[in-house]
């Protein structure tokens, strides 16, 4: 399918991970079959025009010389309106309709805070509730609590490691008093070797090669084979396994990782998207989820977060993040996270020469108004007193706007549509503006991407807006405010836009 790219007219979707090259120019291209970009993909264009191209199956694309080729089958490509609001609208309603449920509040209502910087491979039950203590102790609210990697006895076996946590429910039972929910990190691999995987492989709910055997695979911790998810007896098996941690141990839900269409082969019994959507599908049972990889699972109520960032300001660290949240509120994923504060990409952050606390401001400050926020470095324990307090006036921006982003949340359950929305969402004109962003049609956010930033370009579209100070500029028109450390620049429009 080619289609001429009208006068003006620019292109989103794909990818979440594509999202600093959206919307697209000449050159770029993608083969959804077999990249995610370990983030989510969708088989969904959007064009700022109200043009849309959806498939049930992955395709490839590609943007040369002025033509959008996309190479497919079962395509549908169609017109909705003049808008890229238009197309998204058009498109959910037709192939993703919102579900009518959300993830679980709490999610949204107070920070989420996970394990991994803080004791990567080495959780244990003392641990964990220190991590907590220590949480409270800094001044920061209790929220949902994930304890990450190797708190099982091995991947696939889905039960507490009694040496490391000897008494898992009194573990959740104290934390749960504390105010924290309780999460838990599970992958699709099945450790080889172990009880777990001979008693799968003996009921044929691994994922087997041309010659019958199990698969076994390299991820990015070893060699594991891989749970059968498209055999729903697989996925009932580990509904089994988790729901018993729920019910045995009070656990409150699960951060479902490691889903990436990467780790799958066309001869496993499925293309690989496939084995994706499924562990997907699987979370589904759990209202606290969590997910990084996803394959067309757009409209329904899970959790999504981008991937591990390095603690860099460049396009692969604090510069990705609102043009990726963007691109997931995009392709039908409204319900965003970014990576966790500081950046969650554990060999990267380790080889750091200390933290730079003035990239761990901004990108607390930039997730305290995407629709959820997530520590795991400590602020108490990496930050001085000017930052840490920084990060306590971005904790207390995000409270004063929590209605609104509650109130997006909601809408976004009705209708599908982001929480996090593109400036080309709402306004014309604002196309290549991609380092800020609209909440809802009447608040623009542009946080600061820059190191050493003393000054911030803001784009306001047509229309009158307030800024913080309480000037009033009317637009179109490109302003530049000033910019201290605990600055993030947000314009709302005045008199206040209708609907969300």
């Amino acid at each position: 399918m080619d289609l001429v790219i009208e006068d003006g007219e620019r292109w989103w979707g794909g990818a979440a991970a594509d999202g600093s090259r959206m919307p697209f120019r000449d050159g770029h291209r993608r083969d959804l079959a077999w990249w995610s970009g370990t983030n989510q993909s969708a088989p969904l264009l959007l064009s700022s025009t109200g043009r849309y191209i959806w498939s049930e199956r992955p395709f490839a694309f590609a943007v040369d010389d002025g033509v959008l080729r996309v190479d497919g089958r079962d395509m549908v490509a169609d017109r909705a309106g003049t808008s890229l609001r238009d197309a998204f609208r058009a498109a959910s309603s037709r192939f993703f309709p919102a579900s009518g449920r959300a993830p679980a509040r709490s999610m949204f209502t107070g920070p989420q805070y996970n394990t991994w910087i803080e004791m990567p491979y080495r959780p244990t039950q003392e641990a964990v509730l220190g991590y907590a203590k220590r949480i409270l102790d800094d001044g920061l609210p209790p929220g949902v609590l994930m304890i990450d990697d190797c708190w099982a006895e091995d991947y696939g076996t889905w039960r507490f490691d009694a040496a490391r946590f000897p008494d898992p429910r009194a573990m959740t039972d104290r934390l749960h008093d504390l105010g924290f929910t309780v999460m838990l990190w599970v992958v699709p691999f099945v450790s080889p070797d172990s009880a777990t995987f001979r008693s799968l492989e003996e009921r044929g709910l691994l994922i087997r090669d041309a010659a019958g055997e199990p698969v076994v695979r390299r991820w990015w911790n070893g060699f594991s084979a891989l749970l059968d998810l498209v055999n729903p007896a697989a996925v009932g098996w580990l509904h089994d396994e988790l729901d018993a941690l729920v019910n045995d141990h009070g656990v409150d839900g699960f951060k479902f990782d490691a889903g990436d269409v990467e780790f799958y082969r066309p001869g496993d019994g499925a293309e690989p998207v496939d084995f994706c959507e499924a562990w997907a599908l699987a979370g589904l049972r759990y209202e606290f989820n969590e997910y990084r990889a996803c394959w067309k699972a757009a409209g329904r109520p899970l959790a999504q977060r981008l991937r591990d960032k390095p603690p860099s300001w460049d396009s692969d660290g604090l510069a990705s993040l609102v043009p990726e949240l963007v691109a997931q509120g995009l392709i039908g994923h409204p319900y965003t996270c970014p990576d966790m504060i500081g950046g969650g990409e554990i060999g990267a952050v380790t080889a750091a020469r200390g933290v730079d606390q003035e990239f761990f401001v901004r990108y607390a400050q930039i997730a305290a108004l995407a629709p959820m926020m997530q520590f795991s470095t400590l602020p108490d324990r990496v930050l001085d007193a000017r930052h840490r307090a920084a990060v306590g006036a971005a904790l207390r921006l995000r409270d004063q706007l929590l209605p609104s982003i509650l109130d997006l949340v909601d809408h976004a359950a009705g209708s599908g549509e982001p929480v996090i929305r593109a400036m080309a969402y709402h306004a014309d004109g604002v196309d290549d503006v991609t380092d800020q962003f609209f909440l809802g049609p009447g608040l623009i956010v542009a946080p600061v991407v820059e190191r050493g930033a003393t000054e911030r370009t803001v784009v306001l579209p047509a229309g009158t807006w307030s800024g913080a100070d309480g000037v009033t500029v009317v637009g179109p028109t490109t302003v530049t405010v000033p910019v201290g450390l605990e600055s993030v620049p947000v314009f709302s429009a005045s008199p206040a836009r209708p609907g969300s």
